[in-house]
């Protein structure tokens, strides 16, 4: 287990770790708990009781967070000309078609969080699956970043879209804002996130579907949320 500084324990000394609190109880927690001198991420994580190397039991897409994560998302496009023209005017930060590929391929910094292509890039942007499949970058038409439209994606992945997806232990990880959020934000956007998380559902998962929930900030302690208050939350975006 790694060591944890003075300022976590001290963080984690402050509240049960062990109780599970209501969604907004727990992120006033969350809140009052950072101390670090930059404004921290929240995170909220879902422990999902699917079985992750079932196809059928993937749980992956995308949620328009009505706050946005207060993050500047740096977004890639895979386009041709005309379409790469339409992204950068969105506010896509980099753009291109093959030469863009063969750059990645070659060894250019991945200084990107997304990446986007039009579906007739995609067998170009297949070369590049060592490079870009291990960071997670890899476009994807589940995720909403495989298509047509590039210019509409990048105005909505900037405008708070965020993907979402499980991880080899059936975990989902997103980010819900920052800190310096108002609580009323965070709600909300946890509120949408869970309700998409529980949209997503695979028919083929059996038993408990949410299994646990936390929410932390970047440099923060984990505080466990409640599940049994999902449709409570839930209820709030509707």
């Amino acid at each position: 287990m790694a060591k944890r500084g003075k300022r976590y324990n001290e963080a984690a000394s402050r509240f049960d770790r062990q109780a599970a609190y209501p969604a907004a109880q727990a992120l006033e927690l969350v809140k009052t708990l950072a101390a670090a001198k930059f404004d921290e991420t929240v995170d909220a994580v879902f422990r999902l009781g699917i079985d992750p190397r079932k196809a059928d039991q993937l749980v992956r897409g995308t949620v328009a967070l009505p706050h946005g994560t207060g993050k500047d998302v740096r977004i890639a496009v895979f386009a041709p000309a005309d379409k790469a023209r339409e992204a950068e005017e969105a506010g896509a930060d980099i753009v291109g078609g093959k030469e863009l590929v063969e750059e990645l391929a070659a060894g250019r910094e991945l200084n990107f969080d997304l990446t986007i292509a039009t579906p007739d890039m995609m067998a170009e942007v297949g070369k590049l699956g060592r490079v870009l499949g291990p960071r997670g970058l890899m476009p994807n038409p589940k995720a909403g970043t495989v298509t047509p439209d590039v210019a509409k994606a990048v105005a909505e992945f900037k405008a708070g879209r965020i993907e979402y997806r499980n991880d080899r232990y059936g975990n989902v990880h997103v980010p819900v804002g920052k800190v310096s959020f108002d609580s009323e934000q965070l709600i909300a956007n946890l509120a949408t996130l869970a309700g998409e998380i529980m949209r997503a559902k695979p028919a083929s998962a059996k038993g408990r579907y949410v299994r646990g929930m936390s929410v932390s900030s970047t440099m923060g302690p984990a505080v466990k949320v409640d599940p049994s208050h999902l449709e409570d939350l839930t209820s709030l975006v509707h």
